[in-house]
């Protein structure tokens, strides 16, 4: 046991020295639980520039054009290969390098119409969308920009602007969320100019055909138990990197991804990117901004799987009517419809947020990232029903009897994954919880990895904050008006905002320094704070004079949903079973129940224990 504590207080050091640590500028998602809607962050609703959308206008109509003549998605999905003319034909399009300046021979195009070109790539083919996404929104373009030196820039940008592809090499077949385990190491050679790499990184997308990448190693002695991570620029071609394995997935198929081994690979001392030590804190900058690309992504896969829906609905006719007219049926149609208008609301708010650069975005991103994903799934689940029979069936199969090759079955498993890259679901809510409760440790003076609290400066702040949560309030937040019955759900959100508020400070009093380790607990918290956040960005939206048709009815019907979804959520913080499934499972994990693995056939267990 002691062991196993100190690992853990290992983990949570680094992960702390890691954090962005000072909030220097307002968010929407800490002040939410702090019990304060900021409705001056949200609202009105930021409508992209005249002249921005015309930019993305002319390279989404070659694009589209593209996509329809020369991209067979099925294809793709069939042979686990994106065609080298296809990549081609995205380099001719300048998309290798949407978001590098033009000074570097990129497109310099803004976020807004990044995300806008992701969501058409990804409501056509995932594979490619994630290819071009791996590239530069985590591989080597990002991190470049936000932390390379000005040789470093005139050197790679122009490289990957025209074509040359990148990887972002973190995860390890050990290390996933804890970088505290990493084993790959850089140590200094011989000649003291340059560093030899050496370990093995796993799922690293693109690796297998990166032209360049980002290779994160420990740079200080293994022994220490404390890792100094620092991030280098590696060659694709370098001398001794190597694929290992390129992976198959159950979605993605045409994705390049891999075990990478890398054995004394050389990189030159000018090739560390930002600061030795830095890696970790490059990497998580890296990720909060990769994270904004993953709801458009959600939303062009939304969109496809509702046109199918809708189009199957239609046609298909059972007991005298359309399917798509029964009850049952259309409130799956009507669902998908209300979240994918709250999974562009938030994909467009955040894509300004972080284009205006006026708000620390990291809550709000890895909000969108969590809500935006789960959101996608619900919806390919919910397509597939719909379509029943032929939801389950291969596009290639429905064509090969003649019916229309609807990829609702390739949608599906193509969706999964993004519950799980650039952080799972749960690592989510676990990031978004510390950072929620950053403002109560500093009021208190403790912190995660401390027992250490200021009880006369916390019940000076709380004797005043707490009782000021249960006034009621007569007027909408920041004085906001709304169109017809909007205005009732953004005084819901006030008050359930206080009530968020509320409870996290009731479960910080019961549970002190163990509320870190109530994670079903803390995602549940977290769960209503990004309910409130898609339903303000909802309501935000829905008042907009550029509104599109039928928002009103649209942000209704979300906030309707949400609400009920709210009160579900505030009632199982109280009344639970998370101690009793916690036991069961410990119960399960130590053989205590035999006949669970009774009259199965597990031959990846023989397998593996002949090895």
């Amino acid at each position: 046991m002691g062991g196993q504590g100190s690992d853990e207080k290992r983990s949570l050091e680094l992960a702390e020295e890691a954090r962005e640590t000072e909030w220097q500028k307002p968010s929407f998602i800490s002040e939410l639980f702090m019990g304060r809607v900021a409705t001056s962050l949200i609202f009105p609703f930021p409508e992209q520039d005249p002249a921005d959308k015309r930019a993305g206008d002319e390279v989404l109509e070659k694009l589209r054009i593209f996509l329809k003549e020369k991209l067979d998605a099925d294809r793709i999905d069939r042979e686990k290969e994106i065609p080298p003319e296809v990549i081609a034909g995205l380099r001719d399009l300048g998309l290798f390098g949407i978001k590098i300046p033009k000074e570097y021979g990129g497109l310099g195009l803004s976020q807004t119409n990044y995300n806008r070109i992701v969501q058409l790539v990804s409501s056509h083919c995932a594979s490619t969308a994630v290819m071009l996404s791996a590239h530069q929104s985590i591989g080597v373009p990002q991190p470049l920009r936000m932390f390379g030196t000005e040789e470093q820039k005139q050197k790679y940008l122009p490289r990957l602007a025209a074509g040359a592809m990148s990887a972002f090499a973190l995860t390890e077949p050990g290390v996933g969320s804890d970088p505290s385990k990493m084993t790959t190491t850089a140590v200094p050679a011989e000649d003291d100019e340059s560093y030899l790499i050496n370990g093995k990184k796993l799922w690293i997308t693109n690796g297998p055909v990166a032209d360049l990448m980002i290779v994160m190693a420990r740079t200080n002695d293994p022994r220490e138990e404390r890792p100094e991570i620092t991030a280098f620029i590696v060659e694709g071609n370098a001398e001794g990197l190597s694929t290992e394995h390129r992976c198959d997935f159950m979605g993605l198929k045409g994705l390049q991804n891999g075990l990478l081994n890398f054995d004394n690979v050389r990189v030159s001392r000018e090739d560390i990117l930002g600061s030795m030590g830095e890696g970790l804190k490059l990497a998580l900058r890296t990720l909060n901004t990769g994270r904004l690309t993953l709801p458009a992504a959600c939303g062009g896969a939304m969109k496809q799987t509702l046109a199918m829906a809708v189009k199957w609905g239609k046609e298909r006719r059972q007991w005298g009517a359309p399917v798509a007219h029964h009850e049952a049926v259309a409130a799956k149609i009507a669902s998908i419809a209300a979240d994918i208008f709250a999974v562009e609301s938030l994909t467009w708010l955040t894509s300004a947020l972080a284009e205006r650069g006026e708000t620390d975005i990291r809550l709000e991103a890895a909000m969108a990232k969590l809500y935006c994903t789960e959101a996608l799934w619900r919806a390919v689940d919910e397509g597939v029903q719909i379509r029943g029979g032929r939801g389950y069936e291969t596009a290639d199969s429905l064509r090969g009897r003649g019916e229309a090759p609807m990829p609702m079955e390739r949608a599906l498993r193509d969706a999964r994954i993004n519950l799980i890259i650039e952080g799972t679901s749960e690592i989510m809510r676990l990031f978004i919880a510390r950072e929620a409760l950053d403002p109560h440790l500093r009021i208190a003076g403790a912190s995660a990895t401390s027992d250490k609290v200021n009880f006369k400066e916390a019940a000076g702040f709380y004797a005043r904050w707490y009782p000021a949560l249960w006034l009621p309030r007569f007027k909408a937040p920041g004085g906001v008006a709304l169109p017809g019955r909007l205005g009732r759900h953004l005084r819901f959100v006030e008050r359930a905002t206080r009530r968020l508020a509320r409870d996290l400070f009731h479960m910080m009093v019961r549970h002190r320094q163990g509320l870190q380790k109530k994670q079903m607990l803390l995602g549940r918290l977290v769960d209503t704070g990004a309910e409130l956040f898609a339903m303000t960005a909802v309501l935000s939206r829905a008042a907009s004079p550029q509104r599109p048709k039928g928002a009103e009815q649209m942000a209704d019907l979300f906030c309707r949903q949400a609400r009920r979804r709210l009160n579900a959520l505030h009632r199982a913080i109280y009344s639970n079973d998370d101690r009793l499934a916690y036991k069961t499972a410990r119960q399960v994990l130590d053989g205590d129940y035999p006949w669970i693995e009774e009259n199965i056939l597990c031959t990846w267990k023989e397998e593996r224990e002949k090895e």
